[in-house]
């Protein structure tokens, strides 16, 4: 029997429009959908989902390296398991499959295990807070930074000439408001980016400290108007 293909396929930030085509094809051709506990989406692609068998996967947001590798081997085992019968899973993560997404650790073990897998690209979270916000994220020759929020080495990266995105800004939010404003850099946000419950801030002090998780925030340097 041939052995089945893994898709980690990138449904996009939160708005349903904003899923590519293939992403759609790819979803519908699957035999198995995996997503995440977390279910944002699977909320996202619903409206093809119906009928489709769902493998739910523990991904947990976690600081302990050996419980999140033992929670990633188990995800890999349970669809390695379907490929070896044939059947093709696609495994949906927010944005995009290459950036900051726990599919990737998921991934490189079922490469390993010497299954088929591959990347069906989404729509970034910062790609969609620009469009959001009405402008570029960089042009001509500006650099474009992108950091987690949590980093622990921040200053560093404010201190680099050019733009700057923080993703996943939530927990960090305070410390970053703090750094931001002593720095006298402007920045604005989007919360929930095209999920229920978005906002939108246009101004550093605008910013919520206690804002959710999926938050993004763009710095743009050396520029007299706001994003």
């Amino acid at each position: 029997m041939k052995q089945g293909v893994l898709y980690g396929v990138g449904v996009g930030p939160g708005d349903p429009e904003l899923m590519t085509l293939k992403a759609v094809r790819i979803i519908r051709e699957s035999d198995v959908i995996a997503v995440p506990d977390g279910k944002i989406a699977q909320a996202i692609a619903a409206d093809y989902l119906e009928g489709k068998e769902i493998l739910l996967c523990d991904m947990p947001m976690l600081r302990d390296r050996a419980l999140l590798a033992r929670k990633h081997e188990e995800a890999a085992a349970r669809i390695c398991a379907l490929l070896e019968q044939g059947r093709q899973v696609a495994f949906l993560t927010l944005g995009d499959p290459s950036v900051y997404s726990t599919y990737m650790y998921v991934h490189r073990r079922v490469l390993a295990r010497g299954y088929e897998a591959q990347l069906v690209p989404g729509v970034p979270s910062f790609c969609a807070v620009a469009a959001r916000l009405g402008d570029s994220l960089c042009e001509g020759a500006e650099p474009l930074l992108v950091i987690p929020a949590s980093y622990r080495n921040a200053d560093a990266c404010l201190a680099f000439p050019g733009n700057k995105v923080f993703m996943k800004a939530g927990r960090s939010m305070g410390e970053l408001k703090d750094k931001l404003r002593a720095r006298g850099d402007r920045a604005q946000m989007v919360e929930n980016c095209g999920m229920p419950g978005e906002r939108v801030y246009r101004a550093l002090d605008e910013i919520d400290p206690d804002a959710g998780y999926f938050s993004v925030v763009v710095v743009k340097q050396g520029k007299d108007t706001q994003i």
